[in-house]
């Protein structure tokens, strides 16, 4: 009996320790629940908070670049501006080209009008003559046959031949009239339009040296040059093959060199190593090889600069290298890149007074010396290698035909041909532009007044303008008003004859009539 209760209660005990387990475990779950449903808050709420940061950052980043679309497009902007008004100007030049040429049009044809005006009153002229004589070759026929008792056919060709005589002679004087008229006319014109082509442009020119000064900070630069032994100078000069002189001149040094090229590398060079201070063969060697780099990139940018102002496009590689070379090429102390850009402007500024084709002019004339940039490495004159780069670089016959006709190796072919001669011979003989040797200078200067000097009646005489004018005086007493025109031109063809100039030299004869008497 006591088992049994025993037995109820641990049973008992197990049913209450069971359902004290499971409402733990119900509790449990409800705790565990509600921390679930909290953590998910959380997790939710820094989500939330999380996606209105990157909304942020993302609208920040949004407004940047606008900020940063709207900036380039305002650059943009302004950059198509300027080339709108670039393309402005360059419309606005065009028409006053247009203006000018029509007002020239304008201009010829009322001149061609006003000579056929003049040729139709000559025409009549000679029509109303030609009625005058047949009607005295009437009465002259019928007074001949009553007088002389001459036939009518011999009367007829006596008249005749004294008809066409006259009419003849008549003809002859209006003919010289009209082409010393036109003879005037075309001097007048092309004088203004070289005057014009002169006076757009000027050109600065450097004279031909064959030493350049580098500046030293002091005088003990001069030993580091030199370096142990002379290691360094010698090192310098067989990189640059240039010629170093270092002697008394003060804080200096002198570069010598035949070839331009050369010595702008070396100045280059050796400016660098004393704005350095490190100079030793391994530097040398560095600063030499970066020298020349800067060299052939200034030479590159100084042929595009001058292609892209006389607006040529489509030149090849090979050409455009050679026309960099020009910048350190001179001839009688013109620097020989200016020279053809000065060529090509005066040919093209003529070319558009004239109605031609102004492109091919600066064509022609940028590339008229480009033989000169082969000389120093090949054999051949300047003209024969220029005609034989371009011909292979497949440029047209205009520009063959320059090369060559520039120096009267051929006839020229086309009108721009002329422009372009022409052009050149204004570039080399205006005063500046070239230079010669002060020996050869006064040779010929003496040798000017020499030839003035030989003729009968001239009393003194003056060489002026560098050369390019011989001023003659004579005695009033030898020579007369009208014989001046003769000795001036006397002195013309024997100068001509006998020297050897650039461009043109004015003879000038001066005769002075003075009376004197004394009052007492």
């Amino acid at each position: 009996m006591r088992i049994e209760i025993l037995i109820g209660i641990a049973a008992a005990a197990m049913v209450l320790g069971l359902a004290v387990g499971r409402l733990l475990e119900r509790r449990r779950l409800v705790r565990g629940r509600a921390d679930l449903s909290s953590e998910r808050e959380r997790v939710v709420g820094e989500a939330e908070r999380e996606a209105a940061n990157l909304r942020k950052a993302a609208e920040l980043a949004g407004k940047e670049e606008a900020y940063r679309l709207k900036a380039e497009w305002e650059k943009e902007a302004e950059g198509r501006r300027a080339e709108l008004e670039r393309l402005e100007k360059r419309l606005i030049e065009r028409e006053e080209l247009l203006d000018r040429k029509l007002a020239l049009l304008d201009e010829r044809g009322e001149r061609q009008e006003r000579q056929a005006e003049e040729l139709q009153e000559a025409v009549e002229g000679q029509a109303r003559a030609r009625k005058e004589l047949e009607i005295g070759s009437r009465q002259l026929e019928e007074q001949l046959e009553r007088l002389s008792g001459m036939t009518r056919e011999d009367a007829r060709k006596q008249l005749v031949s004294r008809i066409e005589d006259e009419a003849r002679a008549e003809t002859a004087r209006r003919v010289r009239e009209l082409n010393e008229r036109a003879r005037r006319d075309a001097e007048r014109d092309a004088k203004r339009i070289i005057s014009m082509a002169i006076e757009k442009l000027a050109v600065d020119h450097s004279s031909e040296t064959t030493v350049a000064v580098v500046a030293l900070p002091n005088e003990d630069m001069k030993g580091r040059i030199i370096g142990r032994e002379g290691r360094n100078i010698r090192s310098f000069e067989a990189m640059t093959g240039v010629d170093v002189v270092v002697d008394d001149t003060p804080e200096a040094v002198i570069l010598s060199s035949f070839d331009p090229i050369r010595r702008e590398t070396a100045r280059l060079a050796m400016e660098r190593l004393v704005a350095d201070g490190r100079i030793h063969p391994g530097r040398i060697e560095e600063v030499v090889d970066k020298a020349r780099e800067d060299v052939q990139t200034s030479m590159s940018e100084a042929a595009e600069e001058v292609l892209y102002e006389l607006g040529i496009h489509d030149l090849h590689p090979e050409l455009i290298e050679r026309v960099g070379i020009l910048r350190y090429r001179t001839s009688y102390g013109q620097n020989q890149l200016q020279h053809s850009r000065e060529v090509a402007l005066i040919g093209a500024n003529m070319a558009a007074e004239l109605g031609l084709d102004v492109e091919m002019v600066k064509r022609m004339g940028l590339l008229h010396d480009i033989g000169k940039s082969l000389t120093h490495e090949h054999e051949g004159s300047h003209v024969e290698l220029g005609y034989e780069l371009c011909k292979r670089c497949g440029e047209k016959d205009p520009v063959l035909n320059a090369i060559r006709a520039h120096h009267d190796e051929e006839p020229a072919h086309y009108p721009e041909t002329f422009l372009v001669t022409a052009a050149d011979a204004i570039s080399g003989a205006r005063p500046g532009a070239r230079r010669e040797s002060f020996e050869h200078y006064v040779k010929r200067l003496e040798k000017l007044e020499k030839i003035a000097s030989s003729f009968e009646g001239v009393e003194k005489v003056y060489a002026i303008q560098a050369g390019r004018e011989i001023r003659i005086m004579v005695t009033p007493d030898h020579v007369s008003d009208s014989a001046m025109a003769a000795l001036s031109d006397e002195t013309a063809r024997r100068i001509e004859e006998e020297l050897q100039y650039p461009g043109q030299i004015k003879v000038v004869v001066v005769r002075e009539t003075r009376a004197v008497d004394f009052a007492r």
